[in-house]
C-alpha cells in the first residue's frame, strides 16, 4: 500500500515540476520553486517519508490509523521504545511545521510575482495604447496642417512687399503713359536713337520665335538699335542676371550709348535682379528699366503649384520636375525663383536702386469675359516655301513664285487667353485679387518706382503675343512697349535736370 502512495507523491511532484518549467518558459520571471523536498526528508528522516508524505497531501485518514498504529504499538513495548517514538513524533510535527512554511512562503511569492507580472503587462499595455494614441494624433493633426496650409494658400503672402516697405511711395503714371500712347499712336516718336533698346523676354520665351518679334521689327523700322536678349527663360533667376550683366556690358561698350531695358514678366525679374546684384558695375551704362507684368514680388500661381506642406506636394511637384526639367529641357530653379519665400530671400539681401535709376512698373488685368474663352492666339507662325513643292519653272517664273510663296505665313494660335482668362477668374474666387492671369496687380508694382495701371483689359501674353481678332481702335503691344520706354526716357531726362539744377545752386 505504502508503494502506491509513494509513487502517486512521485507523480505529483513531476506534474508539479514540469508545470514551474512551463511557467518560468512563458513569463521568464519565476526564478525558484522548491523542488522535490521528499528527498532532503527522507534522506534525513529515514523510514518515516510515506507517513509524511500523506501528511503533506491531506491525508488525514492514513495519519489517524498511523497515530493508533503508534498507540498501541507504545502500550506494548518498552518506555524506551515509546520515548524514541515520541521524539520522533516530534521531530515528524517540526519538519510538517517548517514545510508548510515553506511552502505558505513560496505561494505567498507566487502571488506577489503573479501581481507585479500583472502590473508590469498592465504598464505595458497602457504604454502601448498611449503610442498608438500619440501616433493617431500626430498624423491627425499632419493632415490638418496640409489642408489648412492648402486652403489657405498665398493669401497672407500677397502683397506682401507693399506692407514691409511702405517708406517706397510710388508714383502713379497712368495718365502720362496714356497721354504718351496717344502722341505714339498719332505718329508722335519720342525714342532718341542715341539710346540701345534691350527687350528681356520671360519663362518659356526659347520655345515661341514670335516673342517680341513684331516690337523689334518695329524699333529697327525707326532707325531704332534694338536687341532681344538671347538668355535661357528656363534658368534661375542669379544666372539669368549674370548674363544680362555681361550683355549689356558688350552692348555699352561696343556702341558707346546706354542700354535701356525693358523685361516681360520673369525677364524684369532678371533685369532687376541684374541689377540689384551687378550695380556698381551697370552705373552708368543702363539709362532705365520698365518691368512689364513682372512678378517682382512672387506669384500666387509658381507659390500653389511648389509650396511644401499642402495636399499632395510631392506628386506636384513630380509633375513640374517631369514637364519642367525633362519636357522643356529647363531648370526648377526657374519657377522656385518665382515663388513668394524666393522673392522674399532675394529682395532681403539685395537691394534695387529705385532712387538712382528710373523704373517703371505695368501691369494689367486680364479679361474673364465669355467671349475670351473664344480668342485664339498665335505663338508662332509657319511658312509655305519649305512646305510646298515648286514644279519645276522658268527662270522668271520661278523666282516670281519663290517670293510670293515666301511671304504666305500660315498661323500656329493656341488659346493662351482662354487658359490666362480661366487662371484670372480663379485667382479673384479664391484670393479676391486681380491679375493678368499668372501675376496679381500688388505684387507687380516695384515700391519706389513710377506705376502703370491702365483700365484696359490685358492678359499676360497680350504683349508678346497677338491675337487673330485685332482692334484697330486701341494701341497694339509694340505702341505700348514705345510709350513705356518713352516714358522712361521723360524721367530720366527730368533726373538729369533736377541734378543739374542743384549742382548749379
Amino acid at each position: 500500500m505504502e508503494d502506491y502512495f509513494e509513487r502517486i507523491l512521485n507523480l505529483a511532484w513531476q506534474f508539479r515540476q514540469h508545470l514551474t518549467q512551463f511557467i518560468e518558459n512563458v513569463f521568464g520571471c519565476i526564478d525558484w520553486i522548491p523542488q522535490r523536498h521528499e528527498v532532503q526528508f527522507s534522506a534525513y528522516y529515514g523510514g518515516s517519508l510515506p507517513d509524511t508524505e500523506r501528511y503533506i497531501h491531506g491525508q488525514s485518514s492514513a495519519l489517524s490509523i498511523s497515530n493508533t498504529t503508534e498507540e498501541l504499538s507504545i502500550s506494548s513495548t518498552t518506555e524506551e521504545q515509546a520515548a524514541h517514538r515520541i521524539s520522533e513524533i516530534t521531530i515528524f510535527r517540526n519538519g510538517v511545521s517548517e514545510i508548510c512554511q515553506r511552502s505558505y512562503a513560496s505561494w505567498s511569492s507566487y502571488i506577489l510575482r503573479g501581481y507585479r507580472l500583472g502590473q508590469r503587462l498592465a504598464l505595458h499595455l497602457r504604454g502601448l495604447c498611449s503610442l498608438f494614441v500619440n501616433e493617431i494624433n500626430t498624423k491627425l493633426t499632419r493632415s490638418l496642417h496640409r489642408f489648412w496650409t492648402t486652403l489657405q494658400g498665398s493669401s497672407e503672402d500677397i502683397g506682401w512687399l507693399q506692407r514691409t516697405q511702405m517708406s517706397l511711395y510710388s508714383v502713379d503714371g497712368t495718365s502720362r503713359f496714356q497721354e504718351l500712347l496717344h502722341d505714339v499712336r498719332n505718329g508722335m516718336h519720342y525714342l532718341p536713337d542715341t539710346l540701345v533698346y534691350l527687350l528681356i523676354p520671360g519663362l518659356f520665351s526659347n520655345h515661341s520665335p514670335l516673342y517680341f518679334l513684331n516690337t523689334k521689327r518695329f524699333f529697327s523700322k525707326m532707325g531704332l538699335t534694338c536687341h532681344i536678349a538671347k538668355i535661357h527663360s528656363e534658368a534661375s533667376v542669379e544666372k539669368n542676371a549674370r548674363e544680362l550683366k555681361l550683355y549689356i556690358e558688350e552692348l555699352y561698350w561696343g556702341s558707346g550709348k546706354q542700354v535701356l531695358l525693358l523685361g516681360h514678366s520673369k525677364g524684369g525679374v532678371d533685369a532687376a535682379a541684374a541689377l540689384s546684384l551687378y550695380w556698381s558695375e551697370l552705373k552708368g551704362k543702363v539709362a532705365g528699366l520698365a518691368l512689364v507684368q513682372s512678378p517682382y514680388g512672387g506669384t500666387p500661381v509658381a507659390s500653389d503649384i511648389l509650396r511644401e506642406g499642402q495636399i499632395a506636394d510631392r506628386e506636384t511637384r513630380r509633375i513640374m520636375e517631369l514637364i519642367v526639367c525633362k519636357l522643356i529641357k529647363g531648370d526648377m530653379r526657374a519657377l522656385e525663383d518665382l515663388t513668394y519665400d524666393k522673392r522674399k530671400d532675394f529682395i532681403s539681401k539685395h537691394r534695387l536702386p529705385v532712387d538712382e535709376l528710373p523704373i517703371v512698373s505695368f501691369h494689367t488685368e486680364a479679361s474673364t469675359a465669355p467671349t475670351v474663352l473664344a480668342t485664339l492666339t498665335r505663338i508662332a507662325q509657319a511658312e509655305l516655301l519649305p512646305l510646298l513643292t515648286v514644279a519645276p519653272l522658268p527662270r522668271f517664273l520661278s523666282e516670281y513664285a519663290e517670293s510670293l510663296l515666301a511671304s504666305l505665313k500660315l498661323p500656329v494660335v493656341m488659346p493662351v487667353s482662354a487658359a490666362m482668362a480661366a487662371t484670372a477668374l480663379h485667382l479673384r474666387l479664391r484670393y479676391g485679387e486681380s491679375s493678368d492671369g499668372l501675376v496679381t496687380r500688388r505684387d507687380a508694382e516695384v515700391p519706389g518706382s513710377v506705376v502703370v495701371r491702365p483700365e484696359r483689359r490685358l492678359d499676360h501674353a497680350w504683349l508678346v503675343f497677338s491675337t487673330l481678332s485685332r482692334r484697330r481702335a486701341e494701341a497694339d503691344a509694340t505702341q505700348v512697349c514705345e510709350a513705356l520706354l518713352a516714358m522712361l526716357v521723360e524721367i530720366g531726362g527730368k533726373r538729369r535736370r533736377c541734378l543739374i539744377e542743384e549742382i548749379v545752386t
